[in-house]
């Protein structure tokens, strides 16, 4: 095994790992929500927050009803693009804030992903009764932050030349 595959072969491996566990615990969340079932809300925070079960065979906010194979194909597609990106990723301190946002982006469309081709719909149980807030779950979370860390690194941390490890970047400092 040359050095690149043993510097490689660690991140990816605790990517799998990590992308795992995430979604096991999404599971297992949404599996304790199935209890909620025909329930009205059971408030954790009077009047701000509580725990609402919801079958939701849409997107987010219940958009696109119905659609589930397109949902599944297009989270594997994410899914592959997310994991090649992992793949190539330079194994250092300054793309940490990268693969963390990678790991949740891949975890929360698993879990989604995972209720879709099992039950055709997905599990939604947290509520912010207090805004209205459509009600979600955790693979939502991890989506959502995964999203808000990668949109922080693209604005403000990160310059077209650091992503220079992926093929499709063209670094553009050369031409005039």
């Amino acid at each position: 095994m040359d050095k690149y595959n043993k510097t490689k072969i660690k991140p990816i491996i605790l990517y799998a790992v990590l992308v795992v566990v995430l979604t096991f615990v999404d599971q297992v969340t949404k599996i304790a929500a199935t209890g909620l079932k025909g329930k009205t809300g059971v408030p954790v925070v009077e009047g701000v927050f509580e725990l609402f079960y919801l079958e939701n065979t849409g997107t987010a906010w219940g958009m696109f009803a119905g659609a589930r194979y397109i949902f599944l194909i297009i989270t594997c597609i994410v899914i592959a693009i997310i994991t090649y990106i992992v793949v190539k990723i330079p194994f250092n301190k300054k793309y940490v804030p990268l693969y963390i946002s990678m790991v949740l982006l891949a975890a929360g469309g698993l879990g989604n992903f995972v209720d879709r081709l099992f039950l055709g719909y997905v599990r939604d149980f947290l509520y912010f009764k207090l805004i209205d807030f459509p009600v979600f779950n955790v693979a939502d979370s991890y989506v959502t932050i995964g999203l808000v860390i990668l949109i922080i690194l693209i604005m403000f941390v990160y310059n077209e030349k650091d992503f220079g490890f992926l093929p499709f970047v063209k670094d553009k400092s050369n031409e005039q």
